[in-house]
């Protein structure tokens, strides 16, 4: 167990997961129009699951859980993005984010109150 774990516990590791969730959910979002695109996402629970249990970085978790969507109704060109639901999952994607890092936010003011001594 790194220094990172045993002070940010599992929320450490969520925050880069979810960052890297964004980056692959806005690259699926800006090839909507690229002929032959390929939507990939990463199973988030898996992906933490990972991370913590089998003691993997956030990376090599978010490698192992990433897989290509299978879309609703494929485009004749090939390309299986659907802006809707790219669109919903990175804004469902953001708020989690968000109150992973107001987690973290509030464990760092516990630290630096507990190192003042208040």
């Amino acid at each position: 167990m790194g220094l990172d774990d045993a002070l940010f516990g599992l929320h450490g590791k969520a925050l880069e997961l979810r960052s890297q969730r964004l980056n692959l959910l806005a690259s699926n979002i800006a090839n909507a129009s690229t002929p032959g695109y390929k939507a990939r996402d990463i199973d988030f629970e898996a992906a933490l699951r990972d991370a913590t249990d089998k003691g993997e970085s956030a990376s090599q978790a978010a490698t192992a859980a990433m897989g290509y969507r299978i879309p609703l109704q494929p485009a004749l060109d090939g390309n299986t993005v659907e802006l809707s639901t790219e669109q919903t999952l990175f804004a469902e994607n953001a708020v989690k984010y968000q109150t992973t890092l107001s987690f973290l936010e509030s464990r760092l003011n516990t630290i630096t109150r507990a190192l003042k001594g208040e």
